[in-house]
């Protein structure tokens, strides 16, 4: 059976949690269940033996999901900053960081299925605090498990329009990262207050 990709953008990294619990949940190997997130949450916190922050609760939230845990780590990728990322685009984004591969993170997500397009704006909303979720599925049941990740999902045209309206064109991996503080602000203005 053939293989698409579906990808959901989350503003919380909560609701980006529950989209790949329910993947799992619907019977998705981890193995096919990626993400990529800015670390502005936490996600990644280097000592989870200690319990220390926010970081460790979110990673223990995925305890029991063998290799997506074990794969959770943290990157720097040119124009993004800091994400954490787990699945097989974390493998892929990893290997395009150690190589400086052409086209960064916009390539990488269109060679996973993803359309330019909607790339950028994955990209910029990850850079300004978002969570992409994306997992490789049977053709057969694309639109069953796009049901489970639509409903805290991001309409990526109104993100697309919303970037517009502030002057934004397209992703610029030359772009400085977005601080804690612009990313808090990013978020107020999207009413994405919660973690």
């Amino acid at each position: 059976m053939s293989k698409v990709t579906i990808s959901r953008l989350f503003d919380h990294c909560s609701d980006a949690q529950r989209a790949v619990l329910g993947l799992k949940e619907a019977g998705v190997a981890p193995d096919d269940i990626s993400l990529i997130a800015n670390n502005a949450d936490k996600w990644y916190a280097p000592d989870f033996a200690a319990g220390a922050g926010k970081g460790a609760a979110i990673g223990a939230g995925f305890g029991g999901f063998g290799g997506l845990l074990a794969g959770l780590g943290l990157l720097a990728i040119p124009g993004l900053g800091p994400v954490v990322a787990a699945g097989w685009l974390a493998a892929v984004a990893a290997g395009a960081v150690a190589v400086g591969a052409a086209g960064g993170v916009i390539g990488m997500l269109a060679e996973a299925g993803v359309a330019v397009n909607d790339a950028e704006v994955f990209a910029e909303s990850i850079r300004r605090g978002g969570s992409l979720v994306s997992a490789r599925v049977d053709a057969a049941d694309k639109e069953r498990l796009e049901e489970i990740l639509h409903p805290s999902s991001v309409d990526i045209g109104q993100r697309r329009e919303a970037l517009a309206a502030t002057g934004w064109t397209q992703f610029d991996p030359a772009a400085p990262e977005f601080t804690a503080e612009e990313i808090q602000r990013e978020r107020g203005l999207r009413g994405a207050g919660r973690a």
